[in-house]
Order: C-alpha cells, then sequence, then structure tokens
C-alpha cells in the first residue's frame, strides 16, 4: 500500500517537475537519465494521487500546456503524443497557432500535463540526437543522397513507435501496481478530464493515417535506438517550452 504524501512532499514534486525542464542535456544529463526521472515523476504522482480521496481528485483544477513544434507539416513525434498522453493520464490533440504553425495540447491534472510536456520534449530531443549519431554510421552512408530525405524520416518514425511502445507498457504495469491499493485511478482521472473537456466544446476528429515511403533499414535502426533508451525510475532532469492556460 503507498504512503500518502505530504502537502510538503507535493511542492517538492511540483518543484522536482520544474528542476527536470531546466537542466538541458547538454548540462550534464542523458537522454536515459532524464526518462528514467520521468519514470520516477509518473510513479510519485501516483503516490500522492492514491493518497487524497474522489472528492479532493475531482477538486483538482484541470489545466492545458503547449508544444509548439514550430512546423506547419507533421513531424515524428507525432507517432508518440498519444503515448505519453496515456502514460502521464491526460488527454492530447494537435492545432495550429497564430501563424498557422502545429502545436500539441496536452490537457489534465496539473502534474500529469508538466510531466508529459517534458517527456515530449525530451523524446524530441533524444530522437534528434540519435539520428544525428546515426548520420555517422556506414550503414545510412550507403543510401544515396536523394534517399536520405526519406532515411531520416524512417529512423525517426521507428525510434518514435519503439518509445510508444515502451511508454504503453510501463503504463500498463504502473496500473497494475496501483490496482493492487484497491482504486482505479485511471477510470477516476479519465473521468475527471472528460468532463472537463467536455466544458470546452471542443470539435476534435481523429486524425486520418497517412501513407508513407519508408526505408525499413532505417526505421528498423531507430526502432533498435528507441528499444535501447533506458526508461526506469531514477534521477535526472532535462529542458523545455511551454504556454499555461487554466481551464476552469
Amino acid at each position: 500500500m503507498h504512503e500518502p504524501l505530504s502537502l510538503s512532499e507535493l511542492d517538492k514534486l511540483k518543484t522536482r517537475i520544474q528542476a527536470l525542464r531546466a537542466k538541458t542535456i547538454e548540462n550534464g544529463c542523458t537522454e536515459d537519465e532524464a526518462l528514467s526521472a520521468a519514470a520516477k515523476v509518473a510513479e510519485l504522482i501516483d503516490r500522492y494521487d492514491l493518497s487524497l480521496t474522489d472528492v479532493e481528485m475531482r477538486e483538482m483544477p484541470c489545466e492545458r500546456l503547449e508544444y509548439e513544434t514550430w512546423r506547419k507539416k507533421r513531424i515524428p513525434i507525432d507517432g508518440c503524443v498519444s503515448a505519453v498522453a496515456l502514460f502521464c493520464d491526460c488527454r492530447v490533440w494537435r492545432e495550429k497557432n497564430q501563424t498557422g504553425e502545429a502545436r500539441y495540447v496536452y490537457f489534465g491534472l496539473r502534474s500529469d500535463i508538466a510531466v508529459a510536456l517534458y517527456l515530449t520534449e525530451l523524446i524530441d530531443t533524444a530522437v534528434r540526437s540519435e539520428l544525428g549519431r546515426y548520420k555517422t554510421k556506414p550503414d545510412y552512408q550507403r543510401f544515396r543522397h536523394k534517399e536520405r530525405h526519406m532515411a531520416n524520416a524512417s529512423f525517426a518514425l521507428g525510434m518514435v513507435a519503439s518509445i510508444a511502445n515502451k511508454l504503453t507498457a510501463m503504463k500498463a504495469g504502473r496500473d497494475e501496481a496501483n490496482s493492487s491499493t484497491g482504486r482505479d485511478l485511471v477510470v477516476l482521472k479519465t473521468a475527471i478530464v472528460d468532463a472537463e473537456l467536455e466544458k470546452l466544446d471542443l470539435k476534435l476528429r481523429k486524425p486520418r493515417g497517412a501513407s508513407r515511403m519508408v526505408s525499413m533499414t532505417a526505421y528498423e535502426a531507430g526502432s533498435t535506438a528507441g528499444a535501447s533508451l533506458a526508461i526506469n525510475p531514477g534521477i535526472g532532469e532535462a529542458p523545455g517550452r511551454q504556454t499555461v492556460g487554466k481551464c476552469r
């Protein structure tokens, strides 16, 4: 059974989430360490939520955090945002900002969306970093110049898909562990977030699947890179960008 967190411990948790986003990978935190830290924070949030009554949970406001892509076209991280939202018990949708560029909006309880935004930033950084390493390898050099754009996209897609699968499996493990307490946090949070989302009266629609040409060699290399990325409870910190809007 989880021991409840005190208010001071919750404040420390919120501070830790901010600290995660403040320290960049370039300052000494590896992708593995940062992803491990995110997993640990998610467990601490579960622990705190389990210490609250249903009434206290329902009194917590839902908010939104936006992740700007600065791109008008879809990017590989598209394949991971749903898994991130699932991992963090929140909702996500894609919309355009005032200049027509795409952004993802995470909606849910404050601590949950803070971790979701952090994970999205971190995964995007990790994919760019690993792609840079892949470009130095002989397998990549074998691609003709005109094929390299497809190889880049294929590697990123494979890595993102692998990370998404890992997050989904980790979430299932967390939910199973939490169910031993006799409470189903997922059902409760889903009800809270969906009720608040309904008040916004958004016209959301499911994205249509887009077909694209991929290099299986590059895709599998990306998948291997994603699978080798450790996501275990630990300590680490990393960067971010955000805008915040309270929706209640």
